[in-house]
């Protein structure tokens, strides 16, 4: 099924950080991302730098301050700690997309804009999501250079790493405010054309301490998936409310990547310095007395700690193998997910809430905010 407003796929994601320059060498060295373009004062920007890299389809910008009078890239790492500000859709048409959303009650943030230099053109528009998060339309098909306008191609030290793997971006999730799900749910399917594709209410994600509430709207084709969650009171703080009260407001808590080979990808990560969150060793002995098993082997996933959730699909039963990184800031708000999806999974990994959130709120315990 296509969908309405031509978005083909995600594009780029870009993070505000306190300096670019070691955020990047990060991308490089743990995730075996390669720097392919470079914005800064040797470009002839002394307002600000930025640094565009890839891994296949993985894109992720990261940029930095440089003047004192970029005040929204300041006020922005001042608030939140190094965290993301916009999510990109390559989309087939910006003027058009741009035109749906705002017709259908979009945020704007800006009208499309033409950036041109002898590569070719290519043309952005943005609206506004989960507080201060920019959703960015772009357009690169007549642009014959990396990235875009006002970038040039990096020529500077570049950092050996483990090949990762990494293949394209699954998808992006949103945490915001108590209350605040329904709104930003209804939203995407109001302005975007989304829809709805799994909804956990009161009770279906929760441990002994904490819970929270969840839903996953996608384009009505599946490419863009975006989780949503939000708190839900329980005994003790949850995961979410303690990223809005870190994070300092609703915002991206995490991207997903797939991996068409996550054993290997989880065994680079780690030699590159990658640190995950711990699976409790009893998840892997009620998967061994449950029956089933991955074409893996549950020996190779227990190894590398890999959560393993299996769905029935059409024609039989697929399933989803994921790892969460530790938090990559100081705050404990962003960190990556890692998965590979087997014999048509569509899922998030419902089976595997209750020792991830486990996981994760022994993290929280030792932060002292459970």
């Amino acid at each position: 099924m296509s969908n309405s407003m031509g978005i083909l796929s995600f594009d780029y994601v870009e993070f505000y950080v306190g300096c670019a320059k070691t955020s990047a060498y990060w991308y490089q060295k743990a995730l075996g991302m390669e720097i392919r373009a470079f914005r800064g004062m040797e470009t002839g920007d002394r307002s600000r730098c930025s640094y565009y890299l890839e891994k296949n389809d993985v894109k992720i910008v990261i940029t930095s301050a440089i003047s004192p009078a970029e005040y929204d890239i300041h006020s922005f790492v001042q608030k939140h700690g190094n965290g993301v500000k916009k999510i990109a859709y390559q989309v087939s048409d910006v003027e058009k997309t741009y035109q749906k959303a705002m017709e259908r009650g979009a945020i704007s943030v800006y009208a499309p804009t033409r950036l041109q230099d002898e590569h070719g053109v290519v043309i952005e528009a943005a609206i506004r999501i989960y507080d201060d998060t920019d959703l960015v339309f772009v357009s690169s098909k007549e642009y014959q250079a990396d990235f875009k306008p006002g970038y040039k191609v990096y020529q500077g030290p570049r950092q050996q790493a483990q090949d990762t793997g990494l293949k394209s971006i699954d998808h992006v999730v949103g945490n915001v405010r108590i209350n605040e799900m329904n709104r930003w749910a209804s939203y995407f399917e109001q302005v975007m054309d989304f829809e709805t594709f799994v909804d956990f209410g009161p009770g279906d994600i929760s441990t002994q301490y904490s819970a929270l509430l969840s839903k996953v709207v996608r384009s009505k084709d599946g490419v863009i998936k975006h989780p949503i969650n939000e708190p839900y009171p329980a005994a003790r703080k949850s995961q979410i409310q303690e990223y809005v009260e870190e994070y300092h407001g609703s915002g991206v808590q995490h991207v997903a990547i797939e991996t068409s080979d996550i054993l290997s990808s989880i065994r680079a990560l780690r030699a590159n310095g990658v640190e995950f969150l711990q699976v409790p060793s009893t998840y892997y002995q009620l998967m061994r007395e449950s029956g089933k098993a991955p074409e893996e082997g549950i020996d190779a996933i227990e190894e590398l700690g890999i959560l393993c959730d299996f769905e029935d699909v059409t024609g039989g039963q697929g399933y989803l193998l994921q790892l969460f990184t530790k938090p990559i800031g100081d705050r404990p708000s962003f960190f990556f997910e890692i998965i590979q999806r087997k014999n048509g999974s569509q899922g998030f990994g419902q089976g595997n809430f209750q020792a991830l959130f486990e996981s994760i709120e022994l993290d929280q315990k030792n932060r002292g905010n459970l």
